[in-house]
């Protein structure tokens, strides 16, 4: 089979999507590619990610089973299974705080016989957070080549440090990681032609 570079593919743009589950919140993820230029429903866009883009990564952790009769392992079985999808967002707005602390944001209302918004808002840190789920939604692009990476259920399993800088934008880096929803971790769509390739 002769080689093919027009199946080399890169991600020049995309976006990413995120639902909160709310414990009686209704959330059904996109079962189609949908319109490049809107958010599926019920999710919100994280905006711009910086230049490093977003980490997929798909991973089963397996081990051997040894036998007698043989030096080598017979066969494998899965020990675990996980899916991550790691960003480091860029725009600071309430959800992408909100996500990154853990908490949410109130306004401190005034003392007087009325309480009055003070136009200041609080985050408080728990020292015993409570993690929330989301669903989560990536979309890449190159050119006409759409594809679409959906995580039902997950939480955010790692944050990174926020470094201020006079020189450099604030970040959020933040992990999610896939929970089980009916035997799946997610699933990808695409349009690509490969699916259609022997």
């Amino acid at each position: 089979m002769a080689n093919d570079p027009q199946k080399i593919r890169f991600a020049p743009n995309g976006a990413i999507y995120v639902a909160l589950l709310n414990s009686g919140s209704t959330i059904t993820p996109p079962a189609g590619l949908g319109d490049p230029d809107k958010a599926p429903a019920g999710y919100k866009a994280l905006g711009y990610v910086d230049e490093g883009g977003v980490t997929l990564t798909p991973a089963i952790e397996t081990q051997p089973v040894n036998a007698w009769q043989s030096a080598t392992p017979v066969l494998y079985h899965v020990t675990s299974a996980s899916f991550s999808i790691k960003a480091t967002l860029q725009e600071t707005s309430k959800i992408t705080t909100e996500l990154f602390w853990g908490a949410s944001w109130v306004e401190i209302m005034s003392e007087d016989p009325t309480p009055v918004g003070t136009g200041v808002y609080r985050l408080d840190l728990s020292s015993n957070p409570d993690i929330k789920e989301v669903s989560l939604v990536v979309d890449w692009n190159q050119g006409a080549i759409r594809n679409r990476a959906v995580i039902n259920r997950s939480m955010i399993s790692d944050r990174g440090a926020i470094q201020l800088s006079r020189t450099e934008n604030g970040k959020y880096e933040l992990t999610f990681e896939a929970l089980d929803a009916s035997g799946k971790l997610g699933y990808v769509l695409t349009n690509d032609d490969i699916a259609d390739t022997p």
